[in-house]
């Protein structure tokens, strides 16, 4: 057995076995992995350079208090859309251009939500996406309260004719499971269409976070299949609390909820794109990226403007140090993440005859805190497991001032998923996600919450990645030839 086939089989047996991987990839020189070695003169360069200073923060001012939020069928997202163009063009970055992508235009129009018993109060409140509205008096009536989805079955025919509160609670952020975000959204997303089927006429869902100040949390829902279409809008913690409290004690609580959101007809978008060129393979890409697109509130610092504009850094920091991969580094700036994934799609089927050329795919959406990392994926679970060993050892390349740097298999992001099927390496860009979801799709995600420092160094780390990704003589998720 030769030494490569050896180590496929190792890898094989460890897969078998369920092996864990530890935050801190160990190097991987027994597996035939030399990736430290090769590249740790670089990466300082490249880590030097980025933290003596770049124009990551002034990129993301720019965006985010020259274009503000940027939804979907906006003339802000137009405006983003060429902000980027122009500024990788601006850079010296090749083959920029726009891809067009027809995009949904939801749009949100006066709302409120006023309590009406036990007393006269106005609640805060956001619309969210999608959503139809209600008649110009809005729609009033007593309120239900259940946790989820068994207690709204539980409450059988007391939830006709009255407005539903899904009082579901986010769990407190945890460093090893996460932010709880999946146990919770599903009443965002599909609250409307449970709630309807019951003959609900309106929902009201408790924001999506496990922290709060008053804020309220939109994002976007669905109907589905649901027969009849009731409004939907996210109340703040705190209301949300008040309203149970009220419940509870046996107090009728009546609301009144008008919304003047409505859906036109799909709007003109783009996804961006800008290259550094590879030296020998340029016609191979490695992409990073984020979404453009934004809720209607807050600026969309965290909420992908730092995403993109990490993106946009990490080669025009390689290209100011004349560094140029083996293969091409591609930035994509996608458009619609947020009620579509349009750009994503129309990317996929853009790029079809490229797929087989498609080295990796990296996405940044979880903000720009102090990096952790990479969740790495691919459908072939034996190259994953490689992936994972070679993105460890990247990982090792950066100075202890960078923290607990590792890489685990997990998911990548919703705009390179699609290439999944065809066995590419897709990784999602990790940070500390503590603050992630309090700021989350709400009027407060504003470039004051950016710290510079970590902003670079995600910046940094995003360059260093692509950078080897792009440079490596084997794909990765391939051990070196023999």
């Amino acid at each position: 057995m030769t030494r490569r086939n050896l180590s496929l089989a190792l890898l094989l047996a460890i897969l078998s076995a369920g092996a864990t991987y530890p935050e801190k990839e160990p190097p991987v020189a027994d597996r035939g992995g030399k990736i430290a070695a090769q590249y740790q003169d670089v990466a300082k360069r490249i880590v030097d350079s980025v933290m003596a200073g770049n124009d990551a923060y002034a990129k993301l001012e720019a965006l985010c208090l020259d274009v503000g939020h940027r939804l979907s069928g906006s003339r802000a997202l137009e405006h983003a859309v060429h902000w980027a163009a122009n500024t990788m063009k601006s850079d010296g970055q090749e083959r920029v251009r726009l891809e067009k992508v027809m995009v949904p235009h939801w749009v949100r129009g006066q709302e409120s939500a006023y309590m009406i018993k036990p007393h006269a109060k106005e609640m805060a409140m956001l619309g969210l996406g999608g959503s139809v509205g209600t008649p110009p008096d809005g729609i009033t009536a007593p309120v239900i309260v259940v946790p989820d989805e068994d207690g709204l079955n539980a409450a059988g025919d007391a939830v006709r004719g009255k407005i539903v509160l899904f009082n579901k609670a986010m769990p407190p952020y945890d460093p090893e499971r996460g932010a709880g975000y999946g146990e919770t959204v599903k009443y965002r997303v599909d609250g409307a269409r449970l709630a309807a089927a019951k003959g609900a006429v309106a929902v009201l869902v408790r924001s999506v976070t496990a922290k709060s100040l008053y804020t309220p949390h939109t994002g976007a829902m669905h109907y589905g299949d649901a027969k009849e279409k009731i409004p939907a809008a996210a109340i703040t913690v705190e209301n949300a609390e008040e309203i149970k409290r009220l419940t509870d004690r046996g107090t009728e609580v009546v609301v009144n909820l008008k919304m003047g959101a409505k859906t036109l007809p799909d709007a003109e978008s783009a996804n961006v794109i800008g290259e550094l060129r590879g030296r020998t393979n340029p016609d191979e890409y490695v992409v990073i990226g984020g979404h453009i697109d934004s809720w209607d509130v807050g600026q969309g610092a965290e909420d992908d403007g730092g995403g993109i504009v990490i993106a946009m850094e990490a080669i025009n920091v390689l290209r100011k140090l004349d560094l140029h991969p083996r293969r091409t580094i591609r930035v994509v700036c996608w458009t619609n993440e947020e009620n579509g994934t349009r750009g994503a799609k129309a990317y996929h089927k853009d790029h079809a005859a490229e797929m087989p050329n498609h080295v990796a795919a990296i996405e940044s959406d979880s903000g720009v805190f102090e990096p952790r990392g990479y969740s790495v994926d691919c459908k072939d679970e034996t190259r994953r497991a490689i992936a994972v060993k070679q993105f460890g050892e990247i990982m090792s390349l950066f100075p202890k001032s960078f923290g607990t740097l590792g890489a685990k298999p997990g998911g990548s992001g919703a705009d390179v998923g699609p290439m999944k099927e065809h066995g590419i390496v897709l990784a999602g860009h990790r940070v500390d996600g503590e603050h992630y979801f309090d700021y989350h799709h709400t009027n407060a995600d504003t470039i004051d919450k950016i710290d510079p420092t970590s902003l670079s160094k995600n910046v940094a780390v995003l360059a260093v990645t692509a950078y080897v990704l792009a440079d490596m003589p084997n794909r990765v998720g391939e051990l070196p030839k023999e």
